[in-house]
């Protein structure tokens, strides 16, 4: 981290703690949201594991429709 400077006012010990502790963690979130999207941009490894296929479809409207939502699919 580069260094920060108080440009304004003469903060506390503990005023500058607390802001510093916040900047903190926002970077160590920004790094670790970075990685986790590193990490997923790929998407499912396979199809096999896309979880998505095991969501049903709506049927389509139109006649019939009642009937075929009870089918297998």
């Amino acid at each position: 981290m580069s260094g920060i400077q108080v440009l304004h006012g003469q903060p506390t010990p503990e005023e500058l703690a607390t802001v510093l502790a916040v900047v903190h963690s926002r970077a160590a979130a920004g790094q670790a949201a970075a990685e986790a999207a590193r990490r997923t941009a790929g998407g499912p490894a396979s199809p096999w594991t896309d979880r998505s296929r095991a969501m049903r479809r709506l049927p389509a409207p139109g006649p019939q429709a009642w009937r075929t939502s009870g089918w297998a699919r």
